[in-house]
């Protein structure tokens, strides 16, 4: 699949997937990923690998575009002879000489990979580990208490000692890659005293994939303490001003990143460039004409050289490629401005979307407020229509059970005189042993009974509990005769007695709920 004729659609969901991780880890365009991609047999993690520690280049491939761009012979001769210029030569196409790829250098010493010993075996050797420790403990003790033995000793050993000292002195203790670039600022600052240049602060991998990501140079310089050269050309050369000034020249793009041989990391980096003299200097760079992941070594400079022939091979070296950096560097702006592009637009999208899920929420909650409220109404009147439909019932019922009115010859007569709501006196007598809920009763019911609209196959309402909305109260002196105690009327009224008939609003049911 050719970069200009890059369709999604002709990717399976697979490479899709492996599209989108390989682009979100390396930030490069679409149509530049999937070439390498293709390359790699769509594995995410070589595709990946290749792009940060440079893809070298494949010579089938580049059998084929050599073949491809040589032209083919003409049918009938393969040479033209004139008598006057004789063989015209076929023209041949102008090769740019192919870099050295510059591969990512990852140390790591020896003392950091840990080794977990099998339980089983650890429980095996626990008592020759006891042994060691008693044995080294009780060493270290005679090395304390018999320290001039050694004194004593080396000066008979004399000659034979040196050698073995001379070869402990060049050992250096492996660090990581952060702690071994500030040891060597460190040394380097404490030989040769403060200085201008901007190194980096941590290890090589580090600022190749800064380099690679930000589309800059790096200036590698490997240093070797034991060489003749190496202090007249740190101090000559690496740190004169003009070689500082073109360094530090934030144009110029450069990431210096220096370091000792004597360390494991510079060691590594040292035969990776093919390093074959101290002092050492190489200028690594992405070669998109290469590969647009590739990083290669641009410039080799080694030995002692003056600061302007220095300066000139780093400057032939970096204005030679700036221009190919500078359209990688274009073309990723522009990516990433289509990036974020997208992104503001995907989020103008989304808070769009969410506006309108919330516009969507509340015409729903309100919606559901304004049916609740009106079940609630509905519920409302059915039970203010049951209640009085209820209420109509038991008036019906409670009225063709109340006693009748017994003659005024008999004896046991209370004459009770009552004056309604409405304004209307009226006067009834009821037995003495009756009960006060008979008098409430009459009065609940005294419009039925006095209209003769009395039914006498009314049942009570089933579930229903009759509550009286009034109270009976006798003037002078004011009593108020309610339902509670259980006496008779004769006993709470008398032989007679005037009642006045008090209607109970809402606020006045908690203090008479026994009415």
């Amino acid at each position: 699949m050719a970069d200009g004729d890059f369709d999604p659609t002709q990717l399976s969901d697979s490479q899709k997937e492996a599209l989108g991780t390989y682009t979100a880890v390396t930030n490069q365009e679409p149509s530049a990923a999937i070439s390498l991609l293709e390359r790699s047999q769509w594995n995410v993690q070589i595709a990946i690998a290749k792009f940060f520690d440079g893809e070298a280049p494949d010579p089938v491939e580049e059998a084929r575009a050599s073949m491809a761009s040589s032209p083919a012979p003409p049918a009938s001769s393969s040479r033209q002879e004139t008598l006057m210029n004789g063989f015209s030569p076929s023209p041949r196409p102008s090769n740019r000489p192919r870099l050295d790829a510059a591969p990512r250098i990852v140390p790591q010493p020896e003392h950091q990979n840990v080794y977990r010993t099998p339980f089983i075996l650890a429980l095996v050797l626990t008592p020759f580990n006891l042994i060691y420790r008693l044995l080294s403990g009780s060493l270290g003790l005679f090395a304390y208490l018999f320290s001039f033995l050694p004194r004593m000793l080396s000066g008979r050993a004399g000659s034979r000692a040196q050698p073995l000292r001379q070869r402990d002195t060049t050992g250096r203790r492996p660090l990581n890659a952060r702690d071994t670039a500030a040891r060597f600022i460190r040394e380097f600052e404490e030989e040769y005293g403060q200085h201008e240049l901007d190194f980096f602060s941590n290890g090589y991998a580090q600022a190749y994939d800064l380099a690679k990501k930000d589309l800059k140079f790096l200036l590698v310089v490997l240093l070797s303490p034991e060489h003749d050269d190496t202090s007249t050309f740190v101090r000559s050369t690496l740190l004169s001003p003009e070689v500082a000034n073109y360094i530090n020249d934030p144009q110029n793009k450069i990431i210096l990143w220096a370091g000792s041989v004597q360390d494991s990391e510079a060691y590594q980096i040292s035969n990776a460039l093919n390093c074959s003299k101290f002092p050492f200097a190489a200028v690594v760079a992405q070669t998109p004409e290469d590969s647009s992941t590739s990083m290669s070594t641009i410039a080799r400079i080694s030995g002692l050289i003056p600061p302007s022939a220095f300066v000139a091979r780093l400057r032939s070296a970096i204005s030679h490629h700036s221009t190919s950096l500078e359209r990688a560097r274009a073309s990723r702006n522009e990516q990433q401005a289509t990036r974020n592009l997208r992104e503001e637009q995907n989020s103008a999208y989304e808070r769009s979307l969410a506006q309108d899920r919330e516009r969507a929420r509340q015409r729903r909650e309100e919606e559901e407020a304004r049916s609740r409220t009106e079940r609630e109404k509905k519920a409302k009147a059915e039970a203010a229509e049951r209640a009085t439909r209820d209420l109509e019932q038991w008036r019906q019922w409670r009225a063709q059970n109340i006693p009748a009115e017994p003659s005024a010859s008999g004896e046991g007569i209370t004459r009770v005189s009552i004056r309604m709501t409405s304004g209307e006196r009226v006067v009834r007598k009821f037995r003495a042993e009756s009960d006060m809920e008979d008098l409430y009763a009459f009065v609940e019911c005294y419009d039925i009974l006095s209209g003769g609209a009395a039914s006498s196959s009314t049942s009570a309402p089933q579930g229903y509990q009759h509550r009286y909305r009034f109270r009976l109260v006798s003037p002078m002196p004011r009593v108020v005769h309610d339902l509670g105690g259980g006496d008779p009327i004769g006993k709470r009224i008398g032989r007679s007695g005037n009642l006045l008939v008090e209607s109970i609003d809402d606020d006045d049911d908690d203090g008479y709920d026994d009415i």
